[in-house]
């Protein structure tokens, strides 16, 4: 049960070192971004007492940090509020939509600046915002009772508990949002999985290396992510391309965009895209992992195609082609190539990367490559990149049979 006064005094918030700056009235136009890079900068200086808000509130703030990652949604639109307070100490951060009774866009501000400004400091974010998704669009204030599905109801009490809190003490947004970024910092820090270098090829012959490779993909994980996985090996494989194959040595890679964005939001005709020297769009790859190739995912391909205009489409998938369409399909291929000039080439995830790794000279610079990806990869959990270095482990000391 959220409690909306508590008696506990408030005390005051210790750093162990605090800039001091010369305000001048009139003068001050910092922006949401520059002030969310300001208190990020404060954040990493808080020396090792505890702020001392009222315990509850540091409950829910350690609540938040501790689901930055599979709350990205709450996070990201606390802090989005917490900055807009700082900035605007009477907007009533509840009402965060402009068409509510004295209310602002939290979506434009986020947008605009704040998941921008979490991606550049290389901290858990949205692909475009935390208002695109259906637990909080909803045109209601987020006040105590709102009803909008946050899915783990204690983040969901979190969030609306220190919502409320600031509201009733607008002074200490600053100190909420500090800690809030400290915390989420060393969250991320204490999740960093340094993966394993490899200098010995002698383990990596294609079967072998395919077999780890689907081993990685098809774990049971039991958390989202996994899909981003072979679109990381592909992505790895086409490094490698563009430097030895002959064919994609004047092309360039669009960098990995978010796997969890939509396409409309993306942008983008699929997972990768390779350009050519004149920067047009030559071949796309997207990659369906779980999933079989069926009529719908052509026909959003076809869209794409129609927009993008590559020259090669490859849709590849772990089911490959979904057995009782496989002739509508191959038609509806041949029928895009008729009309449009591009060759669809449908495939398994497997049998594609084992194709490709034997075009590359040096398995063991694809495989050190992946392994950056994934240890670099802000939207893979932990245990993702764990279970990699568990099959490099296995692989480069194999556990001697008695």
């Amino acid at each position: 049960m959220l409690t909306q006064n508590l008696e506990e005094p408030l005390k005051e918030f210790s750093f162990s070192r605090q800039n001091i700056q010369l305000e001048i009235i009139g003068l001050d136009f910092m922006n949401h971004k520059e002030k969310l890079l300001e208190i990020y900068d404060q954040s990493l200086n808080l020396d090792d007492r505890q702020p001392l808000l009222p315990q509850p509130y540091q409950n829910y703030i350690q609540q938040i940090a501790t689901n930055c990652s599979k709350q990205k949604v709450v996070y990201t639109v606390l802090i989005t509020l917490l900055v807009h307070k700082i900035l605007y100490p009477n907007q009533d951060i509840r009402y965060h939509q402009t068409n509510l009774p004295g209310g602002f866009s939290g979506r434009t501000i986020d947008t605009q600046y704040i998941t921008p400004t979490l991606k550049q400091l290389g901290l858990p974010a949205m692909a475009e915002s935390g208002w695109l998704t259906r637990s909080l669009e909803q045109p209601f204030p987020y006040t105590l009772d709102y009803q909008g599905k946050i899915s783990n109801q204690k983040t969901k009490d979190a969030f609306l508990g220190l919502i409320d809190f600031i509201e009733t003490n607008p002074q200490q947004a600053e100190v909420i949002l500090r800690l809030l970024l400290h915390q989420v910092n060393q969250i991320i820090q204490t999740q960093k999985i340094k993966i394993l270098k490899i200098d010995n090829p002698e383990p990596f012959d294609i079967n072998t290396l395919s077999s780890c490779l689907e081993n990685h993909f098809s774990f049971n994980y039991q958390t989202r992510g996994a899909s981003k996985l072979p679109v990381l090996a592909l992505y790895a494989i086409y490094q490698r391309l563009i430097i030895e194959v002959e064919r994609y040595k004047s092309c360039t890679l669009k960098p990995l965009g978010s796997h969890t964005a939509s396409d409309l939001t993306s942008g983008s005709a699929g997972d990768i895209e390779i350009f050519d020297k004149n920067k047009q769009l030559v071949e796309v790859i997207e990659i369906k992992h779980g999933k079989y190739i069926d009529l719908q995912i052509l026909r959003i391909a076809k869209d794409k195609i129609i927009k993008f205009n590559p020259r090669r489409y490859y849709i590849l998938s772990s089911f490959d082609v979904k057995p009782t369409e496989v002739e509508l399909i191959m038609s509806e291929i041949q029928t895009i190539k008729n009309n449009h000039g591009c060759q669809i080439i449908t495939n398994g995830i497997i049998p594609t990367i084992k194709y490709y790794l034997r075009l590359i000279s040096s398995p063991e610079e694809f495989v050190n490559t992946y392994s950056h990806l994934i240890e670099i990869d802000s939207e893979l959990q932990t245990i993702h990149k764990l279970k990699w270095n568990e099959i490099l482990s296995n692989l480069i000391s194999p556990i001697e049979q008695i």
